[in-house]
């Protein structure tokens, strides 16, 4: 009824050669090297300024490396990034109040009108009527392009 002390301490020495394998752990993947330098507190201020809405390491990457640069943590945007500023927000919401406008509307009014005869045609009006499209879309595209939105044409 008493076991052996050779048959109690086997099982012990099977599981430290068991935990001890290689094969049995599964490989982790190779971490990144932190790299760090001293910065003055103006160098540090004009980077973090030039950094906008990156982090100061991404900025420092992007700047050092260019093109070269991998996109981190599997290309999910930092809550900093996530958020916008202030002024992104002025600007969506200048471009919300233009389409909001019926100026597309009264401009279509007006070409209809004129095709119809209901408006007098002079070459002024129609530089006129195309001044004010061409002006009303560059004010569009700029408030685009501004927010960084690609458009889907």
């Amino acid at each position: 009824m008493l076991r052996s002390v050779e048959a109690i301490s086997r099982p012990r020495s099977d599981f430290s050669k068991a935990a001890k394998s290689k094969k049995s752990r599964p490989s982790r993947k190779p971490v990144a090297k932190p790299f760090s330098i001293r910065l003055s507190e103006d160098e540090r201020y004009l980077l973090e300024r030039e950094a906008g809405k990156l982090s100061l390491s991404a900025h420092i990457r992007k700047k050092l490396l260019s093109d070269a640069v991998s996109p981190r943590r599997g290309g999910k945007l930092s809550r900093k990034q996530r958020r916008p500023d202030a002024d992104r927000v002025a600007i969506g919401r200048m471009l919300a109040v233009l389409g909001q406008s019926e100026l597309a509307a009264n401009m279509q009014l007006l070409a209809k009108a004129a095709s119809m005869g209901a408006l007098p045609v002079t070459p002024e009006i129609v530089a006129a009527l195309r001044t004010a499209c061409a002006d009303i879309r560059r004010i569009r595209d700029m408030l685009v392009s501004a927010l960084g939105v690609r458009e889907s044409r």
